[in-house]
């Protein structure tokens, strides 16, 4: 199997801090919005509106959104993977997940002031 590829908004300092986060922590490839044009295949693969939020795109799925970043925690191990877990059994689980993601990235001016990256910098993907 491929590598998982992580597309995200390479304009956004705070997506760009969360996936050198990622990157740190699991085994992806990161692709910039802006490097999409180059890559009709992936391109394709996503939602229309594939602007709106990070996506995840292995060999068999494509997770866009909260959905990709539970999977980008779950991949990594990250701190707070359990909670997403013990979650999904909730009801009206993947509504709330998509509701506390798309909250925060409404918000990601704002996060950007306390944690943004201009660039990726480790070599594990896109600059």
């Amino acid at each position: 199997m491929s590598v998982p590829r992580l597309v995200y908004d390479d304009d956004c300092g705070f997506c760009t801090f969360v996936v050198s986060h990622a990157l740190e922590l699991g085994e992806f490839e990161a692709v910039g919005f802006s490097e999409l044009a180059e890559d009709d295949d992936l391109r394709a693969r996503l939602p229309d509106d594939y602007e709106e939020c990070m996506h995840l795109v292995t060999d068999t799925a494509v997770y866009s959104c909260g959905e990709a970043l539970e999977q980008v925690t779950k991949r990594t191990g990250a701190a707070g993977w359990w909670l997403t877990a013990a979650a999904k059994g909730l009801p009206k689980y993947p509504e709330a997940r998509e509701t506390l993601y798309h909250w925060a990235a409404d918000r990601r001016a704002l996060w950007g002031t306390f944690a943004r990256h201009d660039s990726l910098s480790n070599g594990n993907g896109s600059t």
